[in-house]
């Protein structure tokens, strides 16, 4: 088993290249909680279940001698972990999963809103536009990714209430911008406690804008610099997934 834990730098080194440049590092960090048997994304969404279709012991009945293969069913809802909303998420006639464009959810710039300590619960559009300014950013084709801290609370009952979100015209702001994604390190990137209205899925869904939720580890990532991938499966008639999102800094 492998001790590396998702952040230290990886080296790649090849000896048929000795007269050129051998050595180049990276951090891959990871950005997702990982999946397991009863977890709760979302308080009362349903928590994924495995079932074996074929356990290690019936395969050895099935295959040659020394041979074994274990096949499991994962019964879970697109709202598990940490997972992308297409626009087929909130508009029938949407793109779904199968219909995205993955060079929109593929190596793309990033900046991060480090906001851990924010004065309120809703992140303005004040707080952006002064990483914008601060960085001299363009973010057409950007992830913009908000870190607010609360992943700490991931799987606990503290996770479900009060969490911080994007405020709406923070969603104006980077709709205007041209971003290609907006990831949030939170229970959801709506207010979910000031009734059934959302207007940020709503905007960025529309707009075609991709949306990441229960990011972790975001504290991690550099404000610039750092590339993002957060791609699902293409999955026709679906309209959200868990991603493995990571983020690569050279």
């Amino acid at each position: 088993m492998s001790d590396y834990d998702g952040t230290t730098p990886i080296s790649h080194h090849s000896d048929d290249h000795k007269d050129g440049p051998t050595t180049s590092a990276r951090r891959v960090i990871d950005l997702s909680h990982v999946i397991r048997e009863g977890l709760v994304t979302y308080p009362g969404l349903p928590v994924p279940t495995f079932t074996p279709h074929l356990t290690r012991e019936h395969s050895r009945t099935v295959y040659a001698p020394g041979t074994e293969f274990a096949m499991d069913i994962i019964t879970m809802i697109g709202n598990t972990g940490t997972y992308l909303d297409s626009p087929f998420h909130r508009y029938g006639d949407g793109p779904d999963l199968a219909g995205l464009d993955l060079s929109t959810l593929v190596d793309l710039p990033t900046a991060v809103l480090h906001v851990p300590d924010a004065a309120s619960r809703g992140i303005p559009a004040s707080d952006v536009a002064r990483l914008v300014a601060n960085c001299n950013l363009d973010l057409a084709g950007y992830a913009l990714l908000v870190h607010t801290g609360w992943d700490t609370r991931f799987g606990t009952p503290e996770y479900g209430s009060g969490a911080p979100f994007l405020a709406e015209d923070a969603v104006d702001y980077l709709i205007e911008a041209g971003v290609a994604l907006v990831g949030i390190d939170s229970l959801n990137i709506d207010d979910t406690e000031s009734g059934g209205e959302r207007p940020v899925h709503s905007k960025l869904l529309a707009a075609g804008i991709h949306v990441v939720e229960h990011l972790t580890n975001l504290g991690s990532v550099p404000t610039t610099g750092a590339r993002f991938t957060a791609a699902p499966p293409a999955v026709e008639g679906f309209g959200t997934f868990p991603v493995r999102a990571y983020a690569i800094v050279a």
